[in-house]
């Protein structure tokens, strides 16, 4: 199906795939599985390494994994292993590690074909259109909490030319609320243009943003990221961003965006820390790697969130995020209410949260 497989021109929606399920289709469970021997190992290992070398953004740093590569497959370390999942699983694991780069990973697919510089046919929009909807667009959960609060539930960031509509109409819905807490625990990352689009609600009229650059070393081009001008819908009220160890990729730059612009108090765990985009390369016998191509350039800070994760402005465990956010919106509602009403409204809804009488979101972590 066009939205598992990964576009070696469109990188930022290969890792919106990545997030959402398998980045390549698996094998069917009816296909032979071919066992590896030793030649097949060394050949794979030799195109890694050329891929590698050619492609990876940091090449002191490709060249040094690429020597503990080898002098680890010289030791023998992967002569036992003689499935194709078993040996993918493997390399990711140790190019992880050797490159202290999480956005790298090795498939077994076969079935997996590059679309290189072609324009997607209307038969193969309509499909990925088809794909994206039945993941709801990455929108996981909307809700009105007590206290007019307003809750968003993203897991991740679909292809830009996808979502416009989706976050109009949800944003939409939540327009209306004193405050929003975006949930961000889960969300694997994704198109760097849908991240700007969303940030694009929460600026004024006529406030556009500088949030993003991409360095992509494979074309030696470097694309900046604006907020959308053409947005019609503005949310002026306070955000709070919940963040953990499992937010990812194109879900901590939405979250680094939000603290760098000063526009969002982030809630939570520290991050990640992967930061560099990732393009697919075609191996023999079946494998493909996503090697990281590019890398992040803040404009207020000049780096970017690569290993050291985006760290919250109130820490705290992941599970208790959201109860943190929505006792912090409350407690500022609070301070600039004026109207007795709502000064008591607010007041009983803050008292019934302590006593832990409100039900909250839940938070079931994947095991990843």
């Amino acid at each position: 199906m066009i939205a598992a497989k990964l576009k070696q021109t469109a990188v930022v929606a290969g890792i919106w795939l990545a997030m959402a399920a398998s980045a390549w289709a698996a094998p069917p469970e009816s296909e032979a599985k071919p066992q590896l021997d030793a030649q097949s190992q060394n050949a794979v290992l030799e195109a890694l390494a050329r891929q590698i070398e050619a492609n990876y953004i940091f090449p002191d740093t490709a060249s040094q994994t690429i020597a503990a590569l080898k002098d680890k497959a010289q030791r023998g370390a992967y002569r036992e292993m003689r499935s194709s999942e078993q040996f993918a699983a493997a390399l990711t694991e140790d190019l992880r590690r050797l490159a202290g780069d999480k956005h790298f990973r090795l498939e077994f697919a076969p079935s997996f074909t590059p679309e290189g510089n072609t324009v997607p046919s209307t038969e193969q929009v309509a499909e990925e259109r088809k794909d994206v909807a039945q993941m709801a667009w990455g929108i996981r959960r909307v809700e009105r909490l007590a206290g007019n609060v307003g809750y968003l539930d993203l897991r991740g960031f679909p292809p830009s030319y996808l979502v416009g509509p989706a976050y109009q109409s949800v944003l939409s819905l939540l327009s209306g609320t004193d405050a929003l807490i975006l949930d961000l625990r889960q969300n694997r990352g994704g198109d760097p243009a849908s991240v700007a689009q969303l940030l694009s609600y929460f600026f004024a009229p006529g406030d556009e943003r500088h949030l993003n650059d991409i360095y992509t070393r494979t074309s030696n081009t470097t694309r900046a990221f604006w907020t959308n001008p053409a947005v019609s819908l503005h949310y002026a009220r306070p955000v709070y961003v919940l963040t953990s160890s499992q937010t990812f990729s194109g879900g901590e730059e939405c979250a680094y965006d939000f603290q760098t612009q000063q526009r969002g108090t982030l809630v939570g765990e520290t991050t990640g820390g992967a930061a560099n985009p990732v393009g697919p390369f075609v191996l023999p016998h079946g494998f493909v790697v996503a090697i990281p191509i590019g890398r992040p350039i803040n404009p207020i800070t000049k780096t970017n969130w690569e290993r050291v994760g985006v760290k919250p402005d109130v820490p705290v465990e992941a599970a208790k995020a959201l109860e943190t956010a929505w006792r912090a919106a409350l407690s500022g509602l609070l301070k600039e209410a004026s109207d007795p009403d709502r000064r008591q409204s607010l007041q009983g809804v803050l008292a019934r949260l302590d006593k832990g009488e409100l039900e909250l979101p839940a938070y079931r972590p994947t095991k990843r």
